[in-house]
């Protein structure tokens, strides 16, 4: 299992990115997607942390399958910066 830590610009609001994101999460869940976090930074509204929990390939292959989807919520694809963790 890989612990991913996404941070990104939106250009809506929290509230609009967040109710495409939310809406998104029982396909994520059909796919062995878990959402732990989603947040946005206090000091700039337009940077969101989310972080979630899948096997190897499955977060990267739903977001280059559903691209229209994640752009569509005001997520700025090339501002993504990810991290990935595993518990060795």
């Amino acid at each position: 299992m890989e612990t991913h830590v996404l941070t990104f610009t939106i250009t809506k609001s929290f509230s609009d990115w967040a109710k495409v994101y939310d809406e998104s999460l029982p396909f994520q869940k059909t796919l062995g997607i878990t959402s732990l976090f989603r947040g946005v930074s206090k000091d700039d509204p337009s940077k969101v942390c989310a972080v979630m929990q899948a096997m190897p390939g499955v977060l990267e292959q739903f977001i280059a399958d559903n691209t229209d989807m994640i752009a569509s919520s005001g997520h700025v694809l090339e501002s993504t910066l990810t991290q990935v963790f595993i518990d060795s």
